[in-house]
């Protein structure tokens, strides 16, 4: 494992450890991510072996709205609030398409999916190929990292690389929502409330 400042050269680095079948350690605005390419069966397999004891999907970030649409059926409604929140920390969740391995999914029919709103994030993603696994870099159990120092020395033991780019800036995971019906569900409490959701929807409470 190796500790990378996350400077443009480094991202370089990283992303060519993902393109090869590697696990990354990296920050968003949100929490650090545990990530590789998630058409990489092997990598995904890894992912979940760092992760321990899960039997959730993993969720995906990607670059732009176009990318997204090739992994997940992306709802009108989906589409409205990606205009109105992605880059930024919302997960949502469509039914899935058959181009993405089901080992990401765990067999689910459904992804979350997000763009995040991070500079270092969205080199990496765009380098490594358009989609990085967007999990939490922690063991199940444990706390989601806000810094590289918060990351178990265990799990930094089990990836390629680790990207520091100091201190996020939320440090609280994303809220997710489930998108794949007309009226959004909340799965996860996070920076934006169901409320923020339904009214960028008109759908009111």
């Amino acid at each position: 494992m190796t500790v990378l400042k996350a400077t443009k050269n480094n991202i370089m680095v990283a992303a060519r450890i993902v393109r090869r079948g590697g696990l990354v350690v990296y920050p968003t605005e949100t929490v650090y991510g545990l990530g590789c390419d998630p058409f990489n069966v092997e990598a995904v397999k890894r992912i979940l072996d760092v992760k321990g004891e899960r039997n959730k999907p993993l969720p995906i970030l990607t670059a732009s709205i176009g990318d997204a649409d090739k992994i997940a059926f992306i709802s009108p409604n989906g589409k409205k609030l990606a205009a109105k929140f992605w880059p930024g920390p919302l997960t949502m969740v469509f039914p899935k398409k058959p181009a993405l391995p089901d080992v990401v999914t765990f067999g689910w029919d459904s992804v979350g999916l997000r763009i995040p709103d991070d500079y270092v994030a969205l080199h990496l993603i765009r380098l490594s190929g358009g989609f990085l696994v967007g999990s939490s870099a922690n063991r199940t159990g444990e706390e989601p990292p806000r810094a590289v120092q918060e990351i178990s020395g265990e799990l930094k033991d089990m990836v390629d690389v680790v990207l520091d780019g100091g201190a996020v800036a939320q440090g609280k995971p994303s809220t997710v929502a489930d998108l794949t019906s007309e009226k959004p569900r909340m799965l996860r409490e996070g920076p934006i409330s169901l409320k923020a959701i339904l009214d960028a929807l008109a759908l009111g409470d």
